[in-house]
Formats: C-alpha cells, sequence, structure tokens
C-alpha cells in the first residue's frame, strides 16, 4: 500500500466506542485473491482496554511492559535526552491515547475518502475524540528519506505468506508473532492474556514516529572524503550495510551493480560467515565487508558471532511508511519534518522491540570490536554524538566519529493488536 493513515483515538464515551469499534471492517489476516483498496487494522493501548471496560482481572493477565507503556519504558529503549518522553508529540509522553486505528490505501484520494468514513463512524457521534492522525506516503523510488530502499529483511513465517525477499534463516514459528502459538525458544509459548477469547491470536505492537535529519546525513556524506578519507557513498553503505539501492555488502562489497546483475529475489539470501544454509558465504567475522556495527546487521546479525548465540531469536515484522515531503539538497534548511513511521510487532515487546533497541541498536557488548559504539542510523549515545568503526584489511580501523544524532524519536507507544475474534469479544462487553 502506498499510502497510510494512523488515527490516534481516546474513548469519550466507553458503550459507543465499544459499538462503533465493532462495526469496523477490519481487514483479516487471511490470503488476498486481489489486493484490496485499503486495509484497516486496530491496536488498542493499556489505557485503552481499561477504558472499553476490560476487567482488571483481564488487564493484570497482560505484561507489565505493555501495561507500563511506552512512555515509561524509555530507559529500556534508549529514548533518553532529544528523544525522552517529555519532547514526544501528540501527548504521547503521558498516559491519554486509547486506539490506533491503522488505515493502509493504494492511493491518496482512497486514503483521504476512507479517512473521512472513519472520522463519522468513530467521532462525529462522540463515542472516540481524535488525539491526532498521522499520514503517510511512499516516496518516488520506494525510498525512505535517507535514500535507501527498505523492506528486505522481514521473517519468512511458518505456515504464512511467502516471502517476497526469502532469506536462508530458520523460518520462524507463528508464535513468535501471534499469542497462543509454541514460539522460537524450545517448548515454551508465551502467555496468552486473558480471557483467551481475547488474547489468542493477538499480537504487540509498537508504534515510533521517527524524525530523520536528511540534511545532517548528507553532510556526514558530502564531507566524509575531507574528514575521514572514504567515499560519501560507500560510507552510506557500511552504515547501513547495503548500498542504496538494496545490495547487500556481504554479497558486493564494492559497487552496487555486480556482475552479473543479483536478482531481485536474492537480496536477502546471505549470510555473515559460512553456515549449513550459506555454505559459500563470504567469512565477514571481522566485518570487512559489512561492519559488525552497521545498522542492518545490528538489527539482524544471521549467523555472526554474538553474545548469547541468538542471531534468529529475536526477529520482529517491521511496517514503514515515511511522513513529510522528499527531502531537496538544494534546499537543506527547509524546516520541514519528516520521518518514519514505523510500526514494530511481535509477541513479546520486551524479548523483541526492546532486546533489539536496548542490546543491540544501543549496546556495544554484544559483539567483537563495538564497544562503545551505537547504531549509526538509530543509536542514541549520552552525549548527543555518535561514533561508527570500519574495520579495514592490513590496517587500523577507520573510526567515523563525532558525528551528531541522526534519528530523534518523536513519539512512542505500546499496544495490543487483538484478532477479529478479540475485537467482537470487547465490543460485546458489557457497560
Amino acid at each position: 500500500m502506498d499510502c497510510a493513515a494512523f488515527l490516534l483515538l481516546r474513548v469519550q464515551e466507553p458503550a459507543g466506542a465499544r459499538r462503533t469499534l465493532g462495526s469496523l471492517s477490519v481487514t483479516a489476516g487471511t490470503l488476498w485473491q486481489e489486493k484490496p483498496a485499503f486495509c484497516v487494522n486496530v491496536a488498542l493501548t493499556i489505557q485503552g482496554l481499561a477504558a472499553l471496560n476490560v476487567s482488571p482481572a483481564s488487564l493484570n493477565s497482560f505484561p507489565q511492559d505493555f501495561a507500563a507503556g511506552a512512555f515509561s519504558r524509555c530507559a529500556e529503549v534508549g529514548d533518553i535526552g532529544p528523544c525522552s518522553a517529555e519532547n514526544w508529540n501528540y501527548g504521547l509522553g503521558q498516559p491519554g491515547l486509547h486506539a490506533l486505528v491503522l488505515l493502509f490505501a493504494q492511493s491518496p484520494d482512497v486514503r483521504d475518502a476512507q479517512t473521512a468514513l472513519l472520522r463519522q463512524t468513530l467521532i462525529s457521534g462522540g463515542a472516540w475524540s481524535e488525539v491526532a492522525t498521522l499520514p503517510g506516503d511512499v516516496l518516488p523510488g520506494s525510498v525512505a528519506h535517507f535514500g535507501y530502499r527498505d523492506g528486505f529483511s522481514q521473517p519468512t513465517v511458518d505456515c504464512g505468506i511467502e516471502n517476497p525477499f526469502p532469506d536462508k534463516q530458520p523460518v520462524a514459528p507463528a508464535g513468535e508473532f501471534l499469542l497462543g502459538y509454541p514460539s522460537q525458544f524450545d517448548q515454551f509459548s508465551y502467555p496468552v492474556p486473558l480471557p483467551d477469547e481475547l488474547g489468542r491470536n493477538g499480537s504487540f505492537m509498537v508504534l515510533r514516529i521517527l524524525e530523520q535529519d536528511c540534511a545532517a546525513f548528507d553532510a556526514l556524506l558530502n564531507q566524509s572524503k575531507e574528514r575521514y578519507g572514504i567515499d560519501g557513498e560507500l560510507l552510506a553503505a557500511k552504515i547501513m550495510g547495503r548500498w542504496r539501492n538494496g545490495t547487500p555488502l556481504s554479497i558486493s562489497p564494492s559497487s552496487d551493480s555486480p556482475v552479473p546483475p543479483l536478482a531481485t529475489s536474492d537480496l536477502n539470501r546471505y549470510d555473515y560467515v559460512p553456515s549449513d544454509a550459506v555454505p559459500d558465504a563470504f567469512n565477514d567475522r571481522r566485518g570487512l565487508r559489512c561492519p559488525i556495527g552497521a545498522h542492518m546487521r545490528r538489527a539482524n546479525p544471521r549467523g555472526s558471532t554474538i553474545a548469547g548465540d541468538g542471531g534468529s531469536r529475536h526477529r520482529i515484522v517491521r511496517r514503514g511508511i515515511p511522513y513529510g515531503s522528499p527531502y531537496d539538497p538544494s534546499n537543506p534548511n527547509d524546516g520541514i519534518k519528516r520521518g518514519l513511521l514505523g510500526l514494530f510487532i511481535g509477541v513479546s515487546i520486551k524479548d523483541q522491540f526492546e532486546f533489539l533497541m536496548s542490546e543491540w541498536m544501543n549496546g556495544s557488548t554484544f559483539a567483537p570490536g563495538i564497544y562503545g559504539t551505537t547504531d549509526p542510523i538509530l543509536g542514541n549515545s549520552a552525549e548527543g554524538e555518535n561514533t561508527f568503526v570500519i574495520p579495514r584489511d592490513n590496517s587500523t580501523p577507520l573510526v567515523i566519529s563525532h558525528f551528531p544524532r541522526l534519528v530523534t524519536t518523536r513519539g512512542s507507544a505500546y499496544t495490543f493488536l487483538p484478532s477479529i475474534t478479540g475485537l467482537r469479544f470487547i465490543a460485546n462487553l458489557p457497560s
């Protein structure tokens, strides 16, 4: 879908809110025969579940990380300084958000028409109030604001839809993303919130509003040859772990146009070290091709040597869409806010989203050679300046130091995505 609108809502009249919620045509997770013009999904915060009259016993059965809310878990994910909750927009830095209605559409016209219908259904009668509506649009070339194509590294889920960019990692069990099934850990399933009708087949989802400083990123690349002795586009590839067109450094370390050309379906078929699944992978244990601290190697270490040897045990489903108009390098100080609306879905916020942010994005002890650094894209050092290390063969590592924060958190919310059965349960709750 090329367009989106995320409606941030608050319950005003509980009975009406339950009734209107039950009347929504929420998109089922079944295979499409034909791509629909739009999709609708609903997510609820713990305050939203309480406002809709979910019982205290049920609320107490949800995990503590979800119940605490994103605004009180900043320390766990590195949202400090300018990224801290007191600086978030739309009131997300405190309790108050109850529901997130996610609308995805194939065109702006469909998005705008369906947004108007959602407002008429949910808000005009006084059942809900609108905190904000966040629009998102795919940019020309299907790139994010920093110029990279995105969305390659999604887990392949057992019994799920076909992965358009298949990898060589273990197939993820459904219980890694849906409550009520065996998880990625042997003989373990995450507890299902009560009652079963509400919790089973649900997931947890984290909303992130991530503002991108395109001018700072552009300046870093433009000055890289003079300051660090590395070409700007090569630095961009080293920072991400891929060239901007999606070609991974692990396969093509010197060019974004390997010979022979890499098929689109092969852009995700690689590993950082040889393995049973990828025996012909280049042995990049030192990060000579893809730095160990590169964004996508931190986010998904695959077969790399890491603490706990769990490179495939913390997968997460990611969905993101840019907001704000495209960046124009000829007008770097245009004052326009732009960034990414990110959705991170899994069966445990603590073991998936928070683990990734605390241990791999902002941590520096889980893998060799990155001590004292953070993720070059999302990292949030206490000093507001980041350091990125590029290993080199037969030479000392190239250290890219004192570059500014490139992404600032402008809001976050921890939500529960009920199944359609779960939504019916909520809609039929008594007053």
